[in-house]
């Protein structure tokens, strides 16, 4: 019955959002907490400490929050006092607005800055530089969000982008075991994201030539395009400023990187740093907080709901019901296939819950029932991953939102373009393992 009430849960607040019958951060909060009483109810759940098991969740993401809402204002100021509007510049005079330049551009930038293995540096990277072209272009912005979330969940399967870090923790193996076979697929992968953007490209071209003969300048210069799109903080530009702020975010990264210091800290401190520099006015700096104020709150609003939905179905032990539910679900006579069956299933599971929940607590029990059948555990961690190319667009990825909250869409219509082209990925790196053995069809 738990098992049951657990996949509902899931469902019935998929459809909510992507049917728009409730916004993303009051379904995060109601559904969980209806489902939880009516476990209580029908399954003999103790919902008592419905209120403890929600706060745990929210706790648990409270870091994640914070660090979220400092990069939001680290970044919203980077793009005020300019910094980005010099690689904007060189974007515009190397797509001579043609769209397909656009997009395969929008894609390379993203594999790029993804590098580092962090979502909401590439997110904030990659939108404040190429933003403010496909709004001049009259572009889809919902195109600029599916290619950029596509490179960042390839990228992701770095050893230092976190699903790889907890299969090798989970598992006790190490990279050349886990990540190294993977490459292959992973440039797959990429190609598949480059040859999406291209038929974006020529789905826009096409869409835009329809279009009157001066809806669009496109001779437009980077500095009219940047003020077009921002007119209300050309002001806020620090030309002179340009090199110091450069020399502050590429150190951030770096310390992002390394590991200095938690997230939290380390964007807490660059904004404190950049705002005291950049402007020194008390009214200025409120007038730059207040600036980037509704993007930080949305986001952070959606971060703290998610703890809710995550601390129920962990508190109630939904998320054990379902994990117990599939795996007794597969037949012995299936076991020697354990490793595409882990690809197969990877993907539901780390878009309903989350990362941990499935890499510590179910991959371990499906490594040892492949190990019975002959199935090695390099090989069940490496399948484990491949559902990655869909994990990025789960509701309990709290960087996703940051995303869409910048490009300006609702959450569930980014899954609802998203969709079918993530699915691509899943498939092609999927296809592409099976093909070069990196994850073997049987034992």
């Amino acid at each position: 019955m738990l098992s049951f009430l657990a996949f509902a849960m899931v469902a019935t607040f998929m459809t909510l959002i992507m049917t728009k019958r409730l916004s993303a951060i009051v379904a995060l909060i109601l559904i969980p907490v209806l489902f939880a009483l009516l476990a209580g109810v029908t399954a003999g759940i103790d919902v008592t400490d419905l209120g403890k098991m929600m706060m745990d969740g929210v706790t648990e993401l409270a870091p994640t929050g914070v660090m979220l809402v400092f990069a939001i204002l680290f970044f919203g100021l980077m793009i005020d006092v300019g910094l980005f509007d010099p690689m904007i510049a060189v974007i515009v005079k190397l797509v001579h607005g043609d769209p397909v330049r656009i997009l395969v551009g929008t894609a390379v930038l993203a594999l790029l800055v993804s590098l580092d293995g962090d979502g909401t540096t590439t997110y904030m990277i990659t939108t404040a530089a190429m933003l403010p072209l496909y709004r001049h272009m009259k572009m889809d912005v919902r195109m600029l969000a599916c290619i950029v979330i596509m490179a960042g969940a390839v990228m992701n399967i770095l050893p230092w982008g976190g699903p790889t870090a907890r299969v090798m923790s989970a598992l006790k193996l190490d990279a050349g075991q886990v990540f190294v076979p993977l490459i292959p697929a992973m440039a797959a992968t990429a190609g598949w994201v480059l040859f999406v953007a291209y038929r974006f490209g020529l789905r826009e071209r096409m869409r835009l030539a329809k279009l009157p003969a001066d809806a669009i300048d496109e001779t437009a210069s980077a500095s009219e395009i940047i003020a077009e799109d921002d007119k209300s903080h050309v002001e806020a530009r620090k030309p002179k400023l340009f090199w110091f702020n450069l020399a502050l975010t590429a150190g951030l990264l770096v310390a992002l990187i390394m590991g200095w210091l938690p997230l939290a800290v380390l964007f807490m401190l660059a904004y404190a740093v950049a705002i005291t520099v950049n402007f020194p006015s008390l009214q200025a700096q409120r007038e730059r907080l207040a600036a980037h104020a509704g993007n930080a709150l949305a986001v952070a609003g959606l971060v703290f709901a998610a703890g809710i939905f995550t601390g129920i179905l962990s508190g109630t032990k939904m998320v054990d019901a379902m994990s117990a539910s599939v795996i007794a679900a597969i037949p012995p006579a299936w076991g020697p296939y354990m490793a595409p069956i882990t690809a197969l299933i990877s993907a539901p599971f780390t878009f309903f819950i989350s990362n941990d929940a499935f890499y510590f607590g179910m991959l371990p029990i499906l490594a040892e029932t492949g190990a019975a059948y002959g199935v090695s555990a390099e090989a069940i961690g490496r399948a484990s991953l491949v559902g990655q190319q869909v994990h990025l667009l789960s509701p309990l990825v709290a960087s996703t939102y940051l995303l869409v909250g910048f490009v300006g869409i609702e959450f569930g219509e980014h899954q609802r373009f998203t969709m079918k082209w993530a699915l691509g990925s899943f498939l092609v790196f999927f296809a592409v393992s099976l093909l070069l053995g990196i994850i073997p069809i049987r034992a």
